[in-house]
């Protein structure tokens, strides 16, 4: 498992849009399955333990990945070129998906997603000393914006929601650090190496308490949740490390918007819960800020771009 700095693949250029519209489609796509996820995992929370129920989002995911991938059919399955980054990419899955879980014990699925929502802010944040994409005053202004956003959806003070908000707002930035390091680790590992090591680091961190949490399921739903929360996880996984292949996090981060048009389909049908109007408010200012750094980073990359070729 030595380190090698040289990229296993070069990722498609910038400017390429076709790429772009792939990545965008899958990242959709994965938010599509995450919503179910965590509608799976909240109902599951109401029948098992909840630290059983993040093992079994992973002890299914590695099981059936490892069905159709694994080392007879994929040579050097668990070789990877940046052990170290493959590993911490792992463990911030884990800890966004067990703090996700714990916080829906309290909170409704369209509260999580709202908090969620603040996660391009964070990886616009964190761009800039991981992967070097700094951010001017204007992005700035709009992250404070967002920020203000996710406070109203929270409301800290008036007791209006759990203060496990606060836990989901620390698990939006472990998966904003999840996200750069997915870019980051793009070009060095294969999909299948990727995938593998999430679901291997997730349910061997779960195993260890597992025999002071277990309780044996005996309903056949309760036992197909367990399975389907792991489905969900393999193929929104695939489908997000796929996206980052064909486009810049910053790009795909924006879409992560879309999660609330399921969640808020899948809550409400499953559990009969709808939107609170804060909830809504704070939500439509997250969003308004997001999709404006995404104004500002294509207006930039476009003005990068014209400065480039004036120079030629």
């Amino acid at each position: 498992m030595a380190s090698d700095p040289r990229p296993l693949r070069e990722l498609p250029a910038p400017g390429d849009s076709r790429a772009r519209v792939i990545g965008i489609a899958l990242m959709c796509a994965a938010l599509f399955c995450f919503a179910f996820l965590d509608t799976t995992a909240k109902w599951l929370t109401g029948h098992l333990p909840t630290l059983q129920v993040v093992w079994a989002r992973y002890a299914s995911h590695f099981v059936i990945g490892f069905i159709f991938v694994n080392p007879w059919t994929v040579k050097g399955l668990f070789h990877t070129r940046r052990p170290w980054l493959q590993l911490g990419r792992s463990a911030l899955l884990f800890l966004s998906t067990a703090i996700n879980f714990i916080s829906l014990n309290f909170l409704q699925l369209d509260e999580t997603t709202a908090i969620m929502f603040t996660t391009p802010f964070f990886i616009a944040l964190f761009a800039g000393p991981i992967l070097g994409e700094w951010i001017g005053w204007r992005r700035w202004i709009a992250i404070l914006v967002g920020f203000a956003g996710a406070l109203v959806v929270i409301r800290p003070g008036t007791g209006a929601l759990h203060p496990t908000a606060f836990l989901s707002l620390a698990g939006a930035c472990c998966y904003a650090l999840y996200n750069i390091s997915t870019r980051a680790l793009a070009p060095y590992d294969t999909t299948q190496t990727t995938i593998t090591y999430s679901a291997l680091v997730g349910v061997l961190v779960a195993s260890l308490p597992l025999p002071w949490v277990w309780q044996t399921p005996t309903e056949p739903l309760v036992i197909g949740g367990m399975i389907l929360v792991g489905l969900f996880g393999l193929i929104g996984h695939t489908f997000l490390i796929i996206a980052h292949r064909y486009a810049p996090a910053g790009v795909l981060a924006p879409f992560i918007y879309f999660q609330i048009v399921w969640v808020s389909v899948t809550s409400f049908a499953v559990f009969g819960h709808l939107p609170h109007l804060w909830t809504i408010i704070g939500a439509l200012i997250v969003i308004a800020s997001g999709l404006y750094l995404l104004y500002r980073e294509r207006k930039m990359k476009a003005e990068a771009s014209l400065e480039a070729q004036s120079d030629k």
